[in-house]
């Protein structure tokens, strides 16, 4: 599930600075509420939550407002982070975590999983398209 969530065409610049288009590593389509304490790293810095944005279709929200989204993450789709750094061509690190809450599974009685991800990779800007069938999380 990891192996397909940085794929090697997710960053693009952007006038603004960069997308990063990043896979659901789970099992199950998920709701778009159920994705907690999402950072990104680029080249070992963080991006400042004032600096990134998740793309729905034709809006921007923060990452700490998809709890109150009612869209779903589709495990075929992309979900969309924009960021206002500038980034220089070539090869970047990124790392991207969050907390995945699972509202169907408990982790002890009365509590849901909370499963953590950590995706790791060396991107390049603007790499080729890769042929694909995901779509970008509206």
């Amino acid at each position: 599930m990891l192996q397909t969530a940085l794929r090697e065409d997710a960053l693009t610049a952007t006038p603004e600075g960069f997308e990063l288009r990043i896979g659901l590593p789970w099992i199950r389509s998920m709701p778009l509420s159920s994705v907690l304490e999402l950072t990104v790293e680029i080249d070992g810095v963080a991006v400042e939550a004032g600096e990134l944005a998740v793309v729905l279709g034709p809006r921007q929200v923060s990452a700490q407002e998809l709890e109150g989204e009612a869209s779903w993450w589709f495990v075929q789709d992309r979900l969309v982070l924009a960021g206002l750094r500038k980034l220089h061509g070539g090869t970047h690190r990124i790392a991207v975590d969050f907390q995945l809450l699972v509202p169907y599974l408990q982790a002890r009685p009365g509590s849901p999983l909370v499963l953590p991800f950590h995706m790791e990779a060396g991107l390049e800007l603007d790499h080729a398209r890769v042929p694909s069938v995901s779509r970008d999380v509206a």
